[in-house]
Order: structure tokens, then sequence, then C-alpha cells
């Protein structure tokens, strides 16, 4: 029988994206039945706001291929929406539409020259997409002691270490895996380096609505606007990671990368979804019932991040406070010792033992670039408690109906349990 040899390059790069790994091993285990708290997969399990819905119906008639930058109608909606947060205007030729901001990452990657910078830890898809692409990586070391910040200094000292001239940062406020967001104070000092040395940022901003208000979510290209690249797209904010469309805001003074994403977009997705860009002229039309929505949903995430967050730290867990997304980053050095008594010496082998001991499904450090020693986990808040679209839309409907932080005791009986398992976990290891 012949056999015909794959692609060796991406031979070495086959693994499942970490995340989708977890998120299908969970659903196997629920299938049988087993027990397991699930907070291994971000995704907003909110109801489809009810005006973006009716958009999407009401154009599901439309089939015809649309621009391969993305329908000028919705490019000229996603610029004055993206104005109401940035000092300067957007123009409709700044924006391209892509099937997910994934997509339009990878495309950007492929477009532009240069080495990756990535802070520590770093969202799991960044560094396989440049490998994919023999894109060399370096990351930027961050201290667990200081929740992961990421440092100028830091920058500096891994950005000499680069064996190219061209250099891109990736930021992400708020973040994944940590939940943190990058101050102002932060960002102005950044814009002034990158500017300073040349170096380009992508700004993935997919989690800037969803802030728990205790800050508000600032953009770098407030500050850097000449060097900045904005990611962004529903699947966050309006909980729609499965219509798959997202989109980029390139600087107005690139004018020629543009023509070359179009290009790259035109022979590997032609276009997004008709329909859902359609429906997306809704989504971002700032409506007064969509705004509130948006504003609903990012309190409750933030309610259940924070109770969850006050509990590790309130058992001794390390864990820098999250002020956005549905993340953190719970660390369990303290208990290395006895941990090591349990063959746990790694992130990795803690996970596999939270969920084969405790039915707690988190996502190990390591899959973010963490050293795998450092016995840290990503836990997202998620999906506990909204495990079916109907607890989901019970949840938001409870909350609608009378936004108040007693919503935790009163309609959280699975975070609960998964509280009791933490608690359960260490008193074992102090013990």
């Amino acid at each position: 029988m012949a056999t015909f040899p794959l692609n060796p390059h991406f031979h070495q790069h086959q693994a499942l994206s970490p995340t989708l790994q977890i998120n299908e091993r969970v659903q196997q285990l629920w299938a049988k039945g087993q027990t397991v708290y699930h907070f291994g997969f971000g995704e907003s399990r909110f109801p489809v706001q009810p005006r973006v819905l009716a958009a999407l119906q009401s154009n599901a008639q439309r089939k015809e291929y649309l621009p391969v930058q993305g329908l000028p109608a919705l490019r000229e909606v996603i610029a004055s929406y993206y104005g109401r947060f940035l000092p300067t205007p957007i123009s409709p030729q700044q924006v391209i539409i892509a099937p997910g901001s994934k997509a339009m990452l990878f495309a950007l990657l492929m477009a532009l020259d240069g080495d990756l910078l990535l802070p520590t830890p770093s969202w799991v898809s960044y560094a396989p997409q440049a490998k994919l692409l023999a894109k060399p990586v370096y990351f930027i070391p961050a201290s667990v002691v200081d929740g992961y910040t990421l440092t100028i200094e830091n920058l500096h000292k891994t950005a000499q270490y680069t064996g190219s001239t061209s250099k891109i940062l990736i930021i992400n406020s708020p973040n994944n895996p940590t939940g943190r967001m990058l101050t102002s104070d932060f960002l102005q000092d950044l814009a002034a380096y990158c500017r300073q040395n040349g170096i380009l940022v992508i700004s993935d901003e997919i989690y800037g609505r969803v802030v728990d208000g205790h800050s508000p979510h600032i953009s770098l290209a407030q500050y850097y606007p000449e060097g900045t690249i904005i990611l962004g797209g529903l699947s966050k904010h309006l909980s729609l990671g499965g219509w798959r469309l997202g989109q980029a805001i390139l600087p107005a003074t690139m004018t020629g990368l543009m023509p070359v994403l179009v290009s790259i977009a035109s022979e590997i997705w032609t276009s997004a979804s008709t329909p859902v860009q359609y429906a997306a002229l809704e989504a971002y039309s700032g409506h007064p019932e969509i705004e509130a929505y948006i504003t609903d949903c990012a309190r409750l995430h933030g309610l259940r991040t924070q109770h969850i967050w006050s509990w590790l730290v309130e058992l001794g867990i390390l864990c820098a406070q999250p002020h956005g997304a549905f993340y953190m980053m719970p660390n369990f050095d303290r208990w290395r010792e006895r941990l090591a008594e349990r063959d746990v010496t790694t992130s990795a082998e803690l996970a596999h033992f939270l969920l084969d001991e405790y039915q707690l499904a988190l996502l190990p450090g390591s899959a973010f670039a963490v050293p795998a020693t450092e016995l840290s986990l990503r836990l997202a808040t998620s999906f506990v408690d909204m495990e079916t679209d109907e607890k989901a839309e019970a949840m938001l409907a409870t909350w609608q109906a009378q936004p108040d932080e007693a919503i935790m005791t009163s309609h959280h009986p699975v975070t609960q349990k998964a509280i009791e398992q933490f608690q359960k976990l260490i008193v074992e290891l102090e013990g």
C-alpha cells in the first residue's frame, strides 16, 4: 500500500488546542454520567440577545458571497462603534472582517514580518499559530508572586535576544488566562517604549467589554494608534463564540497591510458568513437594549468570578485578583512538598490530579507558557451552574429581574459544591 507523507513541519504541531481538549474531555465524562466541575473552558454561556437573534433569522436566506474585506456597511458600523472608545476617528477602510478573531490573528502573523514577543502567561493559541508559520517566539518572563505582571523591564530584556530587527508584541487585556487588565499608566509607558523601539503591537481586545466594573478597559491604541492593531469580535461580550465573526482594526498609517490581508483572506476564507455579517450590523449598532444586555452579562460574569476568587484567597491559595473576562490563575506552589508526595510536580500533573481525585477540571499553566514546574492552573468561571443553555438562560433572567449578589447563594449550587471540593483539597494538603 502506498504511503503519502505529511508535511514534517506541521506533523510536529498536530495537538488539539488545550482549551478545546479539556472541553471535549469534560463533555465525554458528563455523557458517562460522571460529576465534573467544569473550570476548564472559557465560553460565555448566556442566550443570544433577542435583537441580534432576530437579525440573524431575518437574514438567514442571504447566501451571496460578500467582499473579502467584509460587508461595507458592517465595516462602517464597526468603525463608528470603536470610534466611541478611541480618541481618533476610525475609517471603514481600516477594518477587515474574518470568521473569528483567531483566523484574523493567523492571517496577521502570516502577513507581518518579525519575531513574536509574548507575555507570560499567554493564551494557548498565540505561540502555536506562530510556530505553524515558522515565526520565532520569545516569551517575556513574569513572576507568579506578583500575579504574572508584564513589565517594561522584562519586555526590554527579552527584546534584546530576538534575532530580527522587526518585532511584534501581542497583548491581551482583559487577559486570558489571568483575568487581569493593563492599567492606563502602564499602557502609556508601553506605548512610549514600543514607539521608541519600533515594535508593532497586536492588541487582542476580545474581552474588552467583559469587565467587572472595578476598572475600565483601555486600549493601547489610545496612546499608540500608529503601531497598534486591534483584534475583536462577537464571541465574548455577546456570547456568540460559535457564530465565528471577528475583526481587525489596522492603524491608519499602515496602508500596505490591508491589501496583503485581503489577499490572504481571499485564498483561505473568501469571506465571513453572510447571514452573520448582516446580523452583526445589529450587534454593533449600539442599541440600548443590546448595550444593557452587554452590561448585565459583564456584571454577572464579574460577580461569579469575584465570588470564586475570594473563596480561593480565603483558602490561602495565591491568586491575583481578576478584573475582567472570566478567568483567574491560582497557584499551588505553597503545597509543593505535599503534592510531590502524591507524584505531582508539574502543573499538568496537578490538573490531572484535581480532575481524577476532586472532579475539578482546570487547565495547566504550562498550556499558557508558564514554566511546567510552577503549580499554576487556569480557572474559567463561565461554565459552572450554566452547563446547559436552559440553565444559562435562567441565570441571566434571574439577574435581570433582580440584580443582587444574593444570586450567588440562591442560584449557584454547583459553584458551592466546587468550592467545597477546593476546601477538601486544601484540608488534605494541610493535614
